[in-house]
């Protein structure tokens, strides 16, 4: 396995480096199919992050598949520690996606595969704080306490294997996705363990004699 580590705004020292190499030759046991590691250590000069200071990112490349994870600390080997740490969970999710199954066990419910989200906090004072254009107020009520942040994002059809491996590169719990054998609006999520859910969004019509009610 191919290992590279750059620095930025450091320069990264060589005890250091086989520290990095020592810690990576434990990630083929974990999914052998990872080819090149990338390490990229950067140090924060800003004196208000100095609980930061040292940042570290890890990207691994499988086949068809690329694994991230990141941290940061206030010493190089905290970060790295904290950064595998994540790492090692996230390669063991993208190996054990495939034993997701559909249609045969009930998913969680959605507030129970989101209650481990972090959400933003809200303003406390939105007067002298204006909303972004990607938040809006429930209803346009500018005195509803509840906002909604909108985000599109561009998409092909894809299958469940595909939509897990975008899941995992942008690091969330869910991935909303179409089905290019269905066609319906479906969400990959993280359950228990290493386990996943799929949702689908079956669209049902309703019927004339219901509007007429």
């Amino acid at each position: 396995m191919e290992i590279t580590v750059t620095g930025r705004h450091v320069t990264v020292p060589e005890r250091f480096r086989r520290h990095i190499e020592e810690k990576l030759s434990k990630v083929p046991q974990l999914d052998p199919r990872v080819s090149r590691c990338d390490v990229v250590v950067t140090h924060e000069a800003n004196p208000r992050q100095a609980k930061e200071a040292e940042r570290i990112e890890i990207t691994c490349h499988a086949k068809r598949s690329v694994i991230r994870a990141e941290a940061s600390a206030d010493d190089l080997y905290g970060a790295l520690d904290v950064a595998m740490t994540r790492l090692g969970e996230r390669l063991r999710r993208t190996s054990d996606k495939r034993r997701v199954h559909r249609g045969r066990k009930q998913p969680t419910s959605v507030h129970d595969a989101t209650s481990t989200l972090n959400f933003p906090p809200s303003s406390e004072d939105a007067d002298s704080n204006p909303l972004p254009a990607d938040v809006a107020k429930v209803g346009g009520d500018e005195d509803c306490p509840i906002h909604i942040r909108e985000k599109v994002h561009t998409s092909t059809p894809m299958g469940v294997d595909q939509a897990l491996n975008e899941m995992e590169l942008v690091g969330h719990d869910f991935y909303l996705y179409q089905d290019a054998e269905t066609g319906r609006a479906c969400v990959v999520y993280r359950r228990r363990g290493w386990s996943y859910g799929v949702i689908e969004l079956d669209i049902v019509e309703e019927s004339p004699a219901a509007n007429t009610a």
